[in-house]
């Protein structure tokens, strides 16, 4: 326990001498260097995941999380041992704001990852329906392409089959009109197959023959028409048998599959900020520490310390000034 105890007081980025003659802050500074120590585990843990998520390589996820780590551990740590006591908490906090934002920034930029493992199964599939967008965009895009001639084919074959519809329902007409003048319901109104009959029945068959040609002559183009249709068709589904179907899983895009998940769900996105806050107050945890705490023992023995350093720096600056002056002295 000793060492574990010792360990955490170097975390803390105390003196740990000078902390030895103040063994009530001991307590203190073990909790502040706990706290940077996991708050740098995090870290490893976060950096080494969001790198598995890009390259998904073992051995690059484990040299990444513990350099990622170290850097947050050292940079926790300097945060916090640049930080002294002074008479006026004012002037505290405003030397101590930078390393808060540091650390704020630091917090969000280790818990991301995490929240991307936490929201694992919610992201997974929210990355399927985005990649349903994808697709369906990019086969939209492939058809835009031939949608205009397609259309146009459509249309022409529309009219030629309304054209042979039209004539058809004249030849219709026209038989009715010759039966029923043959069966005395229409026309003269007198049952017979004279010469108006034959005039009426005549003009039928001509509908008929007329018919026979416009079916024939349209359903060549017609049958023209739909063949490069199914041409145009197959070229389509070619193209989009092509195009690039892989999986959207990367860093990039599960942070935006978080984002839609966020603005899809009150409850995920309260969770989310929850988890960013508490990072955060992990991360700023032992600058505050530091500013609320009460000026201790240790702060004094630090003061006095560094104040000894300062007055042995001066004499030793006057002590190389009064022998310079002395040696040009002799020199006059």
């Amino acid at each position: 326990m000793k060492r574990i105890g010792d360990f955490f007081l170097f975390c803390s980025g105390a003196h740990v001498p000078l902390l030895r003659r103040a063994p009530t802050e001991t307590n203190k500074y073990g909790g502040i260097g706990a706290t940077i120590f996991f708050t740098g585990l995090l870290a490893a843990f976060s950096g080494g995941y969001a790198l598995w998520c890009v390259f998904g390589q073992l051995w690059s996820t484990l040299l990444f999380g513990a350099i990622w780590g170290l850097m947050i551990f050292n940079l926790d740590r300097y945060i916090v041992s640049g930080m002294k006591k002074r008479n006026k908490f004012s002037n505290e906090f405003l030397i101590a704001l930078p390393r808060i934002i540091l650390a704020i920034l630091i917090a969000i930029v280790i818990s991301k990852p995490l929240e991307l493992q936490v929201f694992g199964k919610e992201i997974k599939q929210e990355l399927i329906i985005m990649e349903q967008q994808v697709f369906k965009t990019q086969e939209d895009n492939v058809l835009s392409r031939y949608r205009q001639r397609m259309n146009e084919l459509n249309g022409e074959i529309a009219i030629l089959e309304k054209g042979i519809q039209t004539q058809a329902l004249r030849r219709d007409t026209l038989q009715k009109v010759a039966r029923e003048e043959a069966d005395g319901t229409g026309g003269s109104k007198v049952k017979n197959l004279g010469p108006i009959y034959k005039a009426k029945k005549a003009d039928a068959d001509s509908a008929e023959t007329a018919l026979q040609k416009l079916s024939a002559e349209n359903g060549v183009l017609i049958a023209s028409k739909r063949k490069e249709l199914a041409g145009i068709d197959s070229t389509f589904k070619a193209t989009v048998a092509q195009l690039d179907r892989t999986h959207i899983d990367g860093l990039a895009s599960q942070l935006d599959a978080l984002g839609h998940l966020t603005q899809k769900s009150t409850p995920v996105w309260w969770a989310n900020w929850f988890i960013t806050i508490l990072f955060i107050t992990i991360e700023t945890a032992p600058v505050f520490v530091k500013l609320i705490s009460a000026r201790g023992p240790y702060d004094d023995l630090l003061e006095a310390h560094e104040h000894a350093f300062i007055i042995y720096r001066k004499e030793k600056i006057e002590k190389r000034e009064r022998e310079y002056d002395s040696r040009m002295m002799v020199v006059r």
